[in-house]
């Protein structure tokens, strides 16, 4: 008669415990459901986000000519042999010239 106590008592606990999962999971699905219908609503409505125009790139220097290059390496020897340039100065400035 042990047994059958045991038998009985475990199916009364599935039961029980079957039935306390189906209104838990019944509740979690109401709560889910109701949080899904006020979800929409909040994305319906996308905050309005002001971009400014992009600015106008500036227009790029005009290309020196092959006459223009050679007069400015004039100049800045004429300055480096008076003493008004340093080497790292002459080079700098040659550089800039030839990145044009």
């Amino acid at each position: 008669m042990g047994l059958l106590k045991t038998a009985a008592k475990v199916a009364v606990a599935s039961s029980v415990h079957g039935r306390v999962q189906r209104r838990q999971s019944e509740r979690w699905a109401a709560q889910d459901a109701a949080a899904a219908a006020a979800l929409p609503a909040v994305q319906d409505a996308p905050t309005p986000v002001a971009v400014a125009p992009a600015a106008p790139a500036p227009p790029a220097p005009p290309a020196l000519s092959a006459d223009d290059m050679i007069n400015q390496f004039a100049r800045l020897g004429e300055l480096r042999t008076a003493g008004i340039l340093t080497d790292a100065e002459f080079e700098s400035a040659k550089a800039r010239i030839l990145a044009q």
